[in-house]
C-alpha cells in the first residue's frame, strides 16, 4: 500500500513536471530565436537607418552648396582656373566650403570642379594634370545628375589631401549641380566622409558576444567590416535574392545565421552575422538547469511522499500486526487510538472485537466449568458412591460365603472399575491407575465370552507412574472387542503394550479382529485429525478420548489408526510425559 501511495504521488507530480520542462524548453527556445531574430532585424535596420541619416546629410550639404550663390557664380564664371587662387570668385566658394567643414568633423574634404575642369577644395587637391571631369565619380554624377552616387574604397582617383586619408578609411559622395536657369550640369560636387561615423554606428550595436556587423555597397563590395576573418568567406551570391532576408550558412565548421537589409536609398547592405552556438547555449543551459530543477522537485516531491504515505500507512501496518497477533492467539492486544479518523475508527472496531471476543471466551469457559460439575453432581448424586461401593462389598461378601468364585471376583472387578472410572472427580490419573482400570473391564468382559476372548497386557514400569488422562483406554478396548474380535470367528484377542519414545508415552491396542476396510480407515483418521465431527461414525467414546487428549496438550498427541482388513487393527496412542 505504502509503495503503491508513492507511486501514485510521484506519477501525478513527474507527469506534469516532465510536461512542464519539455514544453517549457521548446516553448523558450522558439520564443529565444524568433526574440533573436527580431532584435537583430531591428538592430540592423537601425544601423541601416542611421548610415542612411549620414548620407542624407551629406546629400543636403551637397544641395545647400548647389544653390549657394558664391559657389554657382565659381562654377558659371569663365574667369577663375586653377592658378587664380587668390581671386575673389575662389575665396568666396573656398568659404562656402570651410562653413561646413567646421560642423561636420565628420568629413574629411569637400571639392568643386566646373565643367572646365576648375576645382575648389579645402584639403583636397589634384595629384597630377589629367583631367578631374574624366574621373569615375565626375562622369558618373553627369550622368545621373538627381541621384547622389556612392563610392566605397575610393582608389585609384587623381586626388589625395593634406590629411593623406587612404582609400580605406573614407567613402565619396559626388552629385551634379544643375543650373536652374538653364537646367544645364555646371559641375560636380565630390564630399568624401570618414569610415569612423559608420565605424562608430556599428559598434555601438553588436549581435551577440561574438556577432558583428558590416556593410556592403550596390556592388556586393564590402564598405566597412570590423576585424574578422568570417566576413571574407560570406558570398555575397547568399544574398541576390532581395526576399531572403535571413540565411543559415556553415562557415569553417559552425552555422552562422546571416541577416541582411537593403536599404532603398543608399542601395547597400547593412548585413549581421552571428553564431547559432550563442543561442543553443543559452538554451542548453536553460534546459540544464530546468532539468536540474526538476530532478530535485521529484527528489523532494519523492521524499514528502514517502513521509505523508509512512504518517497513512503506519497506523494501517500497526492495526495489522496487532491482528496478526490476535489471529495466532494472543487477545491482550489493544490498540493505542490517537487519529481522529477513519483509521481510528477501524482500531476502535478492533479494540470493541477484542473485547467482545475475550468476553466471549470466558462465558464459554465459564458454562463449560459449570457444564462439567453438573454433569459430575448429576452423576455422583445417581450412582451415590459409597452406598454402590459398601453394595457391591456386601455381594462379594455373600458371593464368598456361598463358595461362588466367579460372582466374587466379577462384583470385585465392577467395584474396581466404578471406583477408578469415578476418581472423586478428578480428570488426570496415574496411569498405573488407568491400567488397573482397563484390566478389571478386560476381565469382567472375559467372564461374559468365556473362551472367545484373551487378553495381554505389557507396560514399561518406569511409566506407571506419570500422570494420563483418565478413562482413555476402556473406550479402545470396547471398541475392539464389539467391532472388531465380536465380529470375528474363533478365539479373539487383545494386547495392550506401552513405553516410551521420542519423549512421548506411547501405548499400543492391538486386536486381531475382522480389521477395518481401506476407504472407512482412511475416514476414521481424517475424522481423528480434526477434519470434521466423529461421533456418527467412530461412536462417541474413541473420539472423546483423541479431543480430550489434543484439547489438553495439542495436536501432535491422539489416536491413530492402522488395520488390515481380515486380520486386526492397532490403534496407536501418544500422550505426552506429565
Amino acid at each position: 500500500m505504502r509503495v503503491k501511495l508513492v507511486f501514485y504521488f510521484l506519477l501525478v507530480i513527474l507527469f506534469p513536471t516532465i510536461t512542464i520542462t519539455l514544453l517549457g524548453n521548446l516553448m523558450y527556445r522558439n520564443s529565444m530565436g524568433d526574440e533573436q531574430n527580431i532584435n537583430t532585424q531591428q538592430m540592423i535596420k537601425q544601423i541601416s537607418g542611421n548610415i542612411d541619416f549620414y548620407i542624407r546629410d551629406t546629400e543636403n550639404i551637397i544641395n545647400y552648396l548647389s544653390n549657394d550663390p558664391k559657389v554657382l557664380r565659381f562654377l558659371n564664371s569663365d574667369e577663375v582656373n586653377n592658378n587664380s587662387n587668390d581671386s575673389t570668385i575662389n575665396n568666396d566658394a573656398y568659404s562656402s566650403i570651410n562653413s561646413f567643414v567646421k560642423l561636420h568633423p565628420e568629413m574629411a574634404g569637400i571639392m568643386i570642379v566646373n565643367e572646365n575642369d576648375v576645382y575648389v577644395s579645402d584639403i583636397m587637391y589634384r595629384i597630377s594634370r589629367d583631367p578631374l571631369t574624366n574621373e569615375r565619380w565626375y562622369l558618373k554624377a553627369i550622368q545621373n545628375p538627381k541621384s547622389i552616387n556612392l563610392f566605397s574604397k575610393p582608389v585609384g582617383r587623381n586626388i589625395n589631401n593634406v590629411f593623406n586619408y587612404c582609400a580605406d578609411e573614407v567613402v565619396s559622395m559626388s552629385k551634379a549641380v544643375i543650373d536652374n536657369r538653364t537646367g544645364k550640369c555646371v559641375g560636380v560636387i565630390l564630399i568624401d566622409m570618414k569610415l569612423d561615423v559608420i565605424k562608430q554606428v556599428i559598434e555601438n550595436v553588436k549581435p551577440g558576444k561574438t556577432g558583428f556587423v558590416y556593410i556592403t555597397d550596390s556592388e556586393g563590395e564590402i564598405v566597412y567590416s570590423p576585424v574578422n576573418s568570417i566576413v571574407y568567406r560570406i558570398d555575397k551570391q547568399w544574398f541576390s535574392d532581395k526576399n531572403s532576408e535571413i540565411a543559415i550558412k556553415k562557415i569553417k565548421g559552425k552555422d552562422y545565421e546571416i541577416m541582411n537589409t537593403a536599404s532603398e536609398y543608399t542601395k547597400w547592405k547593412t548585413i549581421g552575422v552571428f553564431p547559432l552556438d550563442e543561442i543553443q547555449k543559452v538554451i542548453t543551459y536553460v534546459k540544464y538547469y530546468s532539468l536540474i530543477i526538476a530532478v530535485i522537485t521529484l527528489i523532494l516531491a519523492g521524499i514528502l511522499a514517502i513521509f505523508f504515505t509512512r504518517s497513512i500507512i503506519r497506523p494501517i501496518t500497526k492495526l495489522r500486526m496487532l491482528m496478526k497477533m490476535a489471529e495466532e492467539g494472543n487477545l491482550n492486544v489493544h490498540f493505542n487510538n490517537k487519529y481522529n479518523d477513519e483509521i481510528g475508527e477501524l482500531g476502535n472496531s478492533f479494540n470493541t472485537m477484542i473485547k467482545e471476543i475475550k468476553t466471549l471466551i470466558n462465558l464459554v469457559q465459564v458454562e463449560e466449568k459449570k457444564k462439567r460439575k453438573a454433569e459430575i453432581s448429576t452423576l455422583q448424586a445417581q450412582i451415590k458412591p459409597h452406598f454402590l461401593y459398601n453394595t457391591l462389598d456386601t455381594i462379594q461378601w455373600m458371593a464368598k460365603e456361598k463358595e461362588a468364585e466367579e460372582i466374587a471376583q466379577m462384583v470385585s472387578n465392577l467395584s474396581s472399575l466404578l471406583r477408578t472410572g469415578l476418581n472423586n472427580g478428578d480428570e488426570i490419573i496415574r496411569l498405573r491407575g488407568e491400567i488397573k482400570h482397563v484390566e478389571s473391564y478386560l476381565m469382567i468382559q472375559k467372564v461374559r465370552y468365556e473362551n472367545k476372548l484373551n487378553y495381554e497386557i505389557s507396560i514399561d514400569r518406569n511409566i506407571l507412574d506419570y500422570n494420563v488422562i483418565k478413562l482413555m483406554l476402556q473406550p479402545l478396548v470396547e471398541n475392539a472387542i464389539y467391532h472388531g474380535i465380536k465380529e470375528k470367528r474363533g478365539q479373539g484377542k487383545i494386547v495392550i503394550l506401552g513405553n516410551l519414545e521420542n519423549n512421548k508415552i506411547h501405548i499400543k491396542v492391538i486386536d486381531n479382529g475382522i480389521g477395518i476396510s481401506e476407504s472407512k480407515l482412511e475416514m476414521i483418521n481424517l475424522l481423528l485429525k480434526g477434519n470434521g465431527s466423529a461421533t456418527n461414525k467412530l461412536g462417541y467414546g474413541i473420539f472423546n478420548v483423541n479431543e480430550r487428549i489434543r484439547l489438553n496438550y495439542g495436536n501432535e498427541y491422539g489416536l491413530t489408526y492402522s488395520s488390515v482388513y481380515g486380520q486386526g487393527t492397532t490403534v496407536d496412542l501418544w500422550h505426552p510425559v506429565v
